[in-house]
């Protein structure tokens, strides 16, 4: 057995007690530390950011925001060619880790305001769904919104953005343009609208289950 790191194991204790979260959270926050969560959303430990990238087998908790136009284009992002994820891509309008012992409806509110400098407009919770891939496991809680405010995209984090169609959206899967993310979010938003009947929907990654 290999030697257990001191960080890892402080923070899976203190995962698990109501009174230590509270008290740790600011400072689990700024550590990166996440909740590692089971199959049905349970916290049941805490590990660093660096230590879930990397490691499929810890299932961790993140927002992705569907924001539309009045014309029901869906805002995607061109990630920034220095992200070690799917960089270059075209991905989710906004998307980001639920940080320990925060909800995800507040993660939702945050990652919108550091992503794009926005807020949302009538946002409601769509679906959530576990999205696995070789690199990592993630809990998704996927949220459709307005919005309000000028676009300022994080620079950061952040090439471009723009407004597709559905239709634009179609023509390109599978030509590596999207995001793996991304696509298998665009299938489960289609179905969920009820506008997947001409895409045949596949999924994306491995292990993939819903949970409505």
């Amino acid at each position: 057995m290999g030697k257990i790191n001191p960080l890892f194991a402080f923070t899976f204790l203190i995962s698990r007690c109501g009174l230590g979260r509270m008290l740790c959270a600011p400072l689990f926050r700024k550590l990166e530390i996440l909740d590692i969560v089971d199959d049905q959303g349970r916290i049941c430990g805490a590990a660093p950011r660096s230590r879930v990238h990397g490691d499929n087998s810890l299932l961790h908790r993140v927002i992705h925001v569907l924001i539309l136009d009045n014309n029901g284009r869906l805002l995607l992002q061109k990630r920034s060619m220095k992200k070690k994820v799917a960089p270059g891509k075209w991905d989710t309008s906004v998307g980001g880790h639920i940080d320990f012992a925060e909800s995800p409806e507040n993660a939702m509110h945050r990652e919108m305001a550091e992503e794009l400098g926005i807020r949302p407009v009538c946002p409601e919770f769509a679906y959530s769904y576990i999205h696995a891939n070789n690199f990592e496991s993630e809990l998704v809680f996927t949220y459709i919104s307005g919005y309000k405010g000028n676009v300022k995209p994080n620079p950061a984090e952040i090439e471009k953005v723009r407004f597709w169609s559905p239709g634009e959206i179609t023509g390109v899967l599978g030509t590596g343009r999207l995001s793996d993310n991304f696509e298998d979010e665009f299938h489960r938003y289609m179905r969920h609208t009820g506008q997947d009947a001409e895409i045949n929907f596949t999924g994306g990654g491995h292990g993939n289950r819903q949970r409505n």
